[in-house]
């Protein structure tokens, strides 16, 4: 295809709920721009976006997926993202490197839940938006309703561009209020329409909408707002001329309707980012840090000569390898260039053949020049998040910012000897996708994997099993008790063993008492006397810290106790340092079983963001958790309960908070303390560990 320079580069992102038409709204785009020849469909899973074998499998969107088309001597790139909170990072990340947000509404379904997050998340990055209607087409929807609900939730600026004309299953016209006529598309799928007057029953509305978009320019503009009040009115041509100024500073959100799947409508939403979307220079400049300091906020346009790229996403293809998605902040991209430095992780990358995507299929181009998007593979060093420059002048692109994990699984190892490609399989899948994390919890000696929902972490789960041919599940993660005492205890414990030949033996005398919460194990010896020679305390401490690690009464950690050895005996032959270790974990367990032990829970803050109708229930279910709630604050539209609860009673809450408030609930957690558990709970948590510990042992 023929170079675009940056002023005709249109990069637009598709957000919205599930399933409210975001793919079918790119093949349409797609068709009409005549990159394919006929609209694919969901259900037969080929679509140009949702291409992978796991969107494909599921039917919906997994992955955010970068197109392109040409359109008006412009060329304009797409991203579809996922609709579903569990693939969030997917859309943030792709909000950040675009420069025009779509908000997809399904007219049968309105202002969902991910629509809301949609037009969120675009507000935060600063870039402004129009809404497109999908789905008029469909039975039994009210266009009506659906403006009404979008303006009462987002705001008045919200005005139609289209409307439908007897919208239902037949619906084939729309009335474009700012040409002033009625569209017929044709049923082909083309796009193709004609235009004609509108008829006099819609005359009215068209007028009543028309004069609202004259408002909201007029008011951009002190000479607009004057000749409009001479004139009572602007023309179409005086509108169009300042659309793109207004739009641009969001003093307008125009709204329009379509059907991905009929192509109605569809030819016109080009037309409007054609002639009046922002280029990649109008967008809010991304925040970028001198390397060296990374303090130091550094100016940096698009007609800047400095390369520097971000690299927005990471994606291992089959008979391809690792792709890297590129966004170019500045100057320019060509293959075969001087290495270009990746400061985060210090390493220098060549970049080899540029390549411009449409779902799977791969177009090569010699150059990217400053605000368009492209890809490159196998990078070696570069993840999500990283960013590429001229080693000359150092530069970092300010991280993504994504929302804490809040759903959490134990991985379980089917076959031994994985453990290695576990381990590099999860950094790989973490490196391609920020918002998937994991750790080794070393007091229950398991992987944890960490996602935004259960799906989230299926689909990594199963990636992980295909890749790299290795057998995990997940399950529930162990809960970090831990153990501890209330009283003084005591203990002497002998140990002796003769098998024919050096024997073993070793005495040991020892106290133990409580210490305050949070101090830990402390040892100490008081020996007074020749009855243990010195030698044997390391071997003793050695015992009883082994034996605090592996728990005394649930097989959980021992914490904030004071030990002191104090007396024993010894065998001038068979005292050994081995003896002294098994002496010191046994006189442990029999002192700390004698000073009326406990078990302590861990306790995690838990903040709760949800819309006020749901507080009741979300009250009840935290009680219900056996927790206390600390407080209530305002956020806008939401209440924010502020809590603390056991962390055994979280396991799946974000998805239990999810269906219990329609998807708009959200929360985060910290972690704050232990405290003791109650002595019910306490009972079945200590029956279920013996009865695995008795099991391993059979």
């Amino acid at each position: 295809m023929k170079p675009y320079s940056t002023e005709n580069i249109r990069n637009v992102v598709l957000v919205g709920h599930g399933a409210c038409g975001k793919t079918m709204l790119s093949e349409s785009m797609l068709a009409s721009a005549k990159v394919i020849n006929r609209i694919g469909s969901i259900d037969n899973g080929n679509t140009v976006s949702d291409y992978h074998s796991d969107e494909q499998k599921r039917k919906l969107s997994i992955h955010a997926t970068p197109m392109f088309l040409e359109w008006d001597e412009k060329k304009i790139n797409i991203i579809d993202t996922p609709g579903y909170a569990d693939f969030v990072g997917e859309a943030i990340s792709s909000i950040v490197v675009s420069d025009l947000a779509i908000i997809t509404v399904g007219a049968a379904g309105g202002v969902e839940v991910g629509t809301e997050r949609a037009w969120d998340l675009a507000s935060r990055a600063g870039i402004p938006k129009i809404v497109v209607v999908t789905g008029i087409d469909k039975e039994r929807i009210n266009f009506e309703d659906v403006v009404e609900g979008l303006r009462q939730q987002f705001g008045s600026r919200i005005i139609p561009f289209h409307f439908p004309v007897d919208p239902g299953p037949n619906c084939l016209e729309i009335v474009d209020v700012l040409r002033k006529r009625l569209l017929r598309f044709s049923d082909d799928q083309s796009g193709s329409y004609e235009e004609l007057e509108i008829p006099s029953e819609y005359a009215d509305k068209a007028a009543q909408l028309f004069a609202e978009i004259v408002e909201c320019v007029a008011e951009s503009d002190e000479e607009l707002l004057e000749q409009f009040f001479e004139q009572e009115t602007l023309s179409a041509d005086e509108v169009r001329a300042a659309l793109h100024k207004v739009f641009l500073e969001r003093g307008i959100i125009p709204l329009f309707c379509s059907s991905g799947v009929a192509n109605i409508g569809v030819p016109r939403i080009l037309d409007f980012i054609a002639k009046f979307g922002p280029s990649p220079q109008e967008r809010p400049s991304l925040p970028i840090y001198d390397a060296n300091d990374i303090d130091q906020l550094v100016e940096l346009e698009c007609r800047d000569d400095r390369p520097v790229a971000l690299a927005f996403k990471t994606l291992i293809a089959e008979h391809i390898g690792e792709l890297s998605f590129l966004k170019v902040i500045s100057g320019r991209l060509s293959s075969g260039m001087e290495p270009l430095l990746n400061p985060t992780q210090g390493s220098s990358e060549r970049l080899g053949q540029l390549y411009i995507l449409n779902g799977k299929e791969r177009t090569n181009v010699s150059e990217l020049c400053a605000g368009d998007i492209g890809t490159v593979v196998k990078l070696k060093d570069t993840h999500t998040g990283n960013t590429l420059c001229s080693s000359a002048e150092p530069l970092i692109v300010a991280p993504i910012s994504y929302p804490e994990p809040n759903v959490h699984s134990a991985v379980k190892v089917s076959s031994k000897g994985d453990e290695d490609k576990i381990g590099n399989g999860l950094h790989t899948l973490h490196e391609e996708d920020p918002t998937f994390v994991y750790h080794h919890d070393s007091e229950t000696k398991e992987t944890v994997v960490s996602g935004q929902g259960e799906l989230h972490l299926q689909t990594r789960v199963e990636q992980l099993q295909q890749r790299w041919n290795v057998e995990v599940e997940l399950a529930a993660p162990r809960i970090p008790y831990r153990e501890t005492i209330h009283s003084k205890g005591d203990a002497k414990y002998r140990h002796k063993k003769q098998t024919g030949g050096a024997g073993q033996f070793a005495e040991v005398w020892m106290r133990i008492e409580p210490k305050t919460r949070g101090e830990g194990i402390e040892f100490t010896n008081s020996l007074v006397g020749q009855n243990v020679d010195r030698a044997f305390v390391p071997s003793v401490e050695k015992g009883v810290r082994a034996a605090c690690e592996d728990g005394i009464l649930a097989g959980c950690r021992v914490v904030d106790v004071k030990i002191d050895f104090y007396d024993g005996k010894m065998h001038p032959v068979d005292s050994k340092d081995v003896a002294f270790q098994i002496a010191g974990r046994g006189a442990f367990k029999e002192a700390f079983l004698s000073a009326n032990p406990c078990l302590l829970e861990p306790i995690w803050d838990v903040e709760i963001r949800v819309p006020e109708q749901f507080m009741g229930d979300v009250m009840g279910d935290i009680s219900g958790r056996r927790g206390k709630v600390l407080g209530m604050d305002t956020d806008g539209r939401f209440q924010v309960v502020k809590a603390q609860v056991p962390q055994g009673s979280l396991y799946r809450y974000a998805t239990t908070l999810r269906s219990m408030t329609g998807g708009r609930g959200v929360f985060t957690r910290r972690f704050s303390h232990y405290e003791e558990m109650p002595s019910d709970i306490e009972k079945k948590v200590i029956a279920e560990a013996t009865e695995k510990r008795d099991e391993k042992a059979a």
